[in-house]
């Protein structure tokens, strides 16, 4: 079965391994294709795509092995998410993800809301106590609502599906990967999916329908840009 994730980080942010280990190990594991997203903000965008694509590209080039550059937008201000978030696209990233507003730490309130109204933003990652408005928009403007297997951050998937199922929205399952361990396998996958209460239907959607739904909107069916 094919087995995605696109939410990880190298040690070009706080993750442990450079990304074509990063990659390597990914590949080795039996991912399909994934995303490297590392913590970005207005200071660093450009730079971290930049590098992060060199490895992305490599990796593709030689093993076919789709990779795609991306960033995970941190803890930044609300109101500058979609400047952000388009600056982040027009650099190169395939993949904008936001830190959602996680139980475990000091994210600014309004960052969820401003995520799921962002054209720019294709995942709104562990989001925490979503709200139905925001289940909504989410909904409505095509946002991956990310189920997290993150230790801390994992504590709110139960109320991402309660509100995301009753919204229509559509789930992803990440694995927020900071190191070697923290990689999913397609069981482990379908057990976080299950833990957090899809139904086994939703999660053949979220672990293969939803992701090759994402990699059509960005062009990556074959090959990055």
């Amino acid at each position: 079965m094919p087995l995605y994730d696109f939410h990880t980080h190298s040690f070009f942010s706080d993750g442990a391994l450079l990304p074509m280990e990063l990659i390597r190990r990914a590949q080795v594991n039996g991912y399909s294709a994934m995303a490297i997203t590392d913590h970005a903000s207005a200071s660093n965008i450009e730079d971290l795509v930049e590098k992060i694509a060199r490895d992305c590209v490599l990796a593709w080039d030689e093993w076919g092995f789709r990779v795609l550059p991306g960033v995970e937008l941190t803890h930044c201000p609300p109101r500058a998410i979609a400047g952000l978030a388009a600056r982040a696209k027009r650099a190169g990233a395939k993949i904008v993800v936001i830190h959602g507003e996680t139980l475990v730490e000091p994210v600014p309130p309004g960052t969820n809301r401003a995520s799921v109204e962002c054209p720019d933003v294709d995942i709104l990652g562990h989001p925490g106590l979503l709200t139905e408005e925001e289940a909504a928009l989410a909904a409505q403007n095509s946002v991956f609502l990310e189920i997290t297997s993150r230790r801390g951050h994992c504590l709110g998937n139960g109320n991402t599906v309660v509100l995301g199922r009753a919204a229509g929205a559509k789930f992803l399952i990440n694995s927020d990967t900071h190191s070697p361990g923290d990689m999913h396998t397609e069981a482990f996958a379908r057990t976080v999916a299950l833990g957090a209460g899809l139904t086994a239907a939703e999660v053949e959607v979220a672990l293969v329908g939803n992701p090759q739904l994402l990699l059509a909107r960005v062009g990556a069916e074959k090959r990055i840009a």
